[in-house]
Formats: C-alpha cells, structure tokens, sequence
C-alpha cells in the first residue's frame, strides 16, 4: 500500500508539473499584456518597462516558469529594491488587478465552493442512486421508461437554463427563496443553507440525471452475475441482495465519476457561481480570465488539477472498501 501511495503521489506532481507548464506557455502565447493593463492607459515607455521588470515579465519564459515553481515550495522575492514583495510558502504570486496574494484570495473563496459542491453533491447522489436503483430493479417497465426519460431530458438542459428558471420560478414569481447571497456556515446555518439551495438544486439536477444512467446500466450488469442468482437461491432477503451484494458492486463506476466531479466541483463551478453571484472559485477564476490576470488562473489551474487528481487517488483507495472482490 505504501509503494502504491508513492508512485500515485509521484504521478500526481507529474500531473501537476505538466498542467502547470501547459497553462504556463499558453498564457505567454495569448496577445494580452499584464503589465500594459496593470500600468494604465496613460503609462509611458519607461514606467512600462520599470511595471514589465517588477512582474518578472523581462525574463524569459523558462526562467519565469522555473521562478514560479520554486516559489511553490520554497517562497521568493518579487520585484526588487524597496517596492519589492515577499512571497512566503506556498508562492502561487501576486495577482495583477488587486496585489493581493493568489494563495489567500484561493483559501478566502474555497470554504464557498466547497459548500456548493459538497451540498449539490449530497442532493444528486441521493437523487441520481435512487433514481437509478429503482429504474433498474423495474427494467423495461414503466417506471423504468419514465425515469430514464426524465433523465435524459434534465441531461440535455444546460446548467444556466435551470439555474435562471429557478431564479424566475422561486424567487422572482413565488418568493419562496430568498436571491442567494453567500452567509457563512459558522454565522448561520440556517442562511447559508436557504442561500445555496438553488444553486445546489440547479447543479443537482444535471448531475442527478447523469448518475441515474450510470447507476441504472452498472445495477442492470451487476444482478444479471451468476453471485447475484446464487445468493437469491440461498434465500438471502431480497433487500440484502439488492444492497449488499448488487449496489456495493455497481457503485464502482459511479465511484470514478462522482471523484471526477467533486473534485472539479471543489475547484469552482464557474456558469453556476456567475449566474447566482456566488463569490467562489469559479467567479474568480472568471473574473480572472476576463482580465488577463495570469497568477490567479494559474493558481486556480493548479487547485482545480490538484482536487481531481487527489479525489482520484481517494477513489481508487475506497474501491477495496466498496467491492470486496478488488482486494482479492
């Protein structure tokens, strides 16, 4: 197990190393220039190129790429003389449009990610296994249609559609919800749960629908094995067939997407997070994008390849817990 978690860590810095890199060139090919937009419109030659070699923007590409990576693990110095900045451990820089360090504002807007994606997640799994359980053990009969067409159709709606018919529906028609406005889980749990319920419902729908499928096709296989038929005739209660034996079984497919998900979830759903001004990840990443401010994208690159890499370590880890026959 120990030489199992080494090589899967040391694949994971390889993962992170190439991501980095790719997004690290692909930023310096875009026509944009960080330190034109830092300095203003009205900035001369000389306060540019003085902006240019505070930012490190000078140096080449290699050397700003190795600078970044060094000051991941070990900090560094930004700028020179007596403007410049220290950048303690982990160093994911200093953001462009505000100043402010990439990794405070990734600690300062992840807990609201992580509570959108740990309560969608709740609904849809809840949702998406029971949905797709039930359409299984009624394969071909007419709960089985009517639920798999209710899927497919909540599949083929895309996330911002659902997200403002509810907004319509809940909150500007009925007023049954309040419009979501992030209120801490330690000020109030009550607020915070009311002003994520919407966006935890839009994003539960789609995913629910995509789990009812899989769950569906993986419990279909999975009672038709010749284990299955053999506990029925030991005369096994049809509950602990279903659950003990069938689910736990089927769950393993669903188990990979579900790490998949979460793990991008964590990093921000950008659409979902727009669209109910939610200032989490997404929004920042967004807000980031739109202004060329390269230190944050990459570092809400990293955090989002770091979540689903890591949540698939985790998968792989809880297959054995889940299916008894992958530790044989």
């Amino acid at each position: 197990m120990i030489a199992y978690l080494a090589r899967r860590c040391l694949g994971v810095a390889g993962v992170l190393l190439a991501i980095c890199a790719v997004t690290f060139v692909i930023f310096h090919l875009l026509p944009a220039d960080p330190a034109a937009a830092a300095c203003g419109k009205t900035c001369s030659p000389e306060r540019l190129a003085e902006v240019r070699r505070f930012m490190g923007l000078d140096q080449p590409v290699w050397r700003q790429f190795g600078d970044y990576l060094v000051g991941i693990f070990a900090g560094r110095e930004l700028g020179s003389g007596p403007h410049a900045l220290q950048c303690g451990f982990p160093c994911l820089g200093y953001s462009y449009e505000n100043a402010l360090p990439v990794w405070d504002l990734l600690m300062d807007r992840l807990p609201v990610s992580a509570s959108l994606a740990f309560g969608a997640a709740c609904l849809w799994l809840v949702l998406g296994l029971g949905a797709g359980v039930t359409a299984a053990l009624r394969k071909g009969g007419l709960l089985d249609r009517t639920l798999m067409v209710t899927a497919v159709a909540t599949a083929s709606l895309p996330v911002y559609f659902t997200a403002m018919m509810l907004l319509y529906a809940l909150v500007r028609l009925t007023g049954l919800l309040p419009y979501p406005a992030y209120v801490p889980l330690t000020d109030d749990p009550v607020s915070w749960a009311a002003n994520l319920l919407l966006p935890w419902t839009a994003l539960a729908l789609l995913y629910a629908a995509m789990y009812a499928r899989q769950s569906r096709s993986s419990m279909i296989e999975t009672m038709a094995q010749p284990y299955i038929r053999t506990a029925r005739a030991k005369g096994l209660p049809a509950r602990s067939v279903v659950v003990k034996h069938g689910l736990r079984s089927a769950m393993t497919p669903v188990l990979t997407l579900f790490g998949m998900d979460l793990g991008a979830l964590l990093a921000g759903a950008v659409i979902t997070e727009s669209i109910f001004g939610i200032p989490g990840v997404g929004r920042l990443f967004y807000d980031a994008l739109q202004r060329s401010d390269q230190p944050v994208v990459l570092g809400v690159t990293l955090l989002a390849a770091f979540f689903i890499v890591a949540a698939n370590v985790v998968i792989d880890l809880l297959y054995a817990v889940v299916d008894p026959r992958v530790r044989n």
